[in-house]
């Protein structure tokens, strides 16, 4: 079966997000744009995941399906902000489950670290390390993928927060990494270059925050498997049936460039570097 999967979105209970998210706009823009499979977002906020189980109904597959037949994964995302190694680190993380009872059981972890109802996107203070291992303690089978991985403030690879590699991060426990999310700004291509990520299965999502089709599936992964968690499992962690990504341009993303708008200033990487990072109308000011 050929799946066309948007598996990072966000609800109306994130920050920046449209008000009018539903399960039933998220279908109806989702089917416009030919994706067939859609996470949920934000599984952790309580009352989207209240939504969620009123809208969705559970067969023992792992795929949820709503009540016209469209079909979605649990999925959700967390913010961990904290100290690692002397540095200050921002990472964001999806998170896959497979039913109400994982979700529920993750939700439960970590309300022990903090709260869950004021942002379908919540944050944390404790490390990705200590995401892994407690996600791992409730199922082996949800799945952790660094979300947007070259985001400078909240990616993994991010050049104001993050690491040089997923060891960096994930310290022991970077063997129950499987995949990334290269996000809006790289492509397949940009990442090839670093041949550590050879052995990650380089996944691409459109992290939308409203449902409208030029948001909803912007970035999907295209699959060629059965409607199953474990299948969708497969194809992530070993790539059996993983066929492609769907990107859009990625220098529409607003990080390969840099700048100030109130100076008119535009600057490409090599000239940010020639200037050390230094903008020069302001610097031109200062003398």
């Amino acid at each position: 079966m050929n799946l066309i999967a948007d598996l990072q979105i966000h609800s109306r209970f994130s920050r920046a997000t449209s008000s009018a998210i539903t399960i039933q706009n998220l279908e109806k823009y989702a089917r416009l744009k030919g994706v067939n499979l859609l996470g949920t977002g934000d599984f952790t906020h309580p009352k989207w995941l209240a939504e969620l189980k009123q809208e969705l109904k559970e067969d023992g597959s792992g795929i949820l399906t709503s009540k016209s037949g469209f079909h979605f994964v649990l999925q959700g995302e967390i913010s961990n902000i904290y100290t690692q190694d002397g540095k200050a680190r921002r990472i964001h993380t999806l998170l896959l489950a497979r039913n109400f009872d994982v979700v529920e059981q993750i939700n439960n972890a970590l309300l022990k670290k903090g709260r869950l109802d004021y942002d379908g996107r919540p944050i944390f203070g404790f490390s990705c390390i200590e995401l892994v291992e407690m996600m791992k303690e409730i199922d082996d089978d949800i799945e952790i993928i660094p979300a947007h991985s070259w985001t400078p403030w909240y990616g993994i690879f991010g050049s104001m927060s993050g690491f040089d590699s997923v060891e960096e991060c994930f310290k022991e426990y970077a063997n129950k990494i499987h995949a990334i999310e290269t996000g809006l700004s790289s492509d397949p291509a940009m990442n090839w270059r670093l041949s550590s990520l050879d052995k990650y299965t380089l996944l691409s999502s459109s992290d939308a925050h409203s449902f409208w089709p030029w948001r909803l599936g912007r970035e999907a992964n295209v699959f060629d498997i059965g409607l199953s968690y474990d299948a969708l499992l497969d194809a992530i962690r070993q790539r059996k049936g993983f066929v492609e990504t769907i990107e859009m341009w990625p220098h529409e993303g607003k990080y390969h460039y840099t700048g100030h708008r109130n100076c008119n200033v535009v600057l490409s990487p090599k000239e940010s570097i020639k200037l050390k990072n230094i903008c020069p109308a302001r610097n031109a000011e200062s003398h």
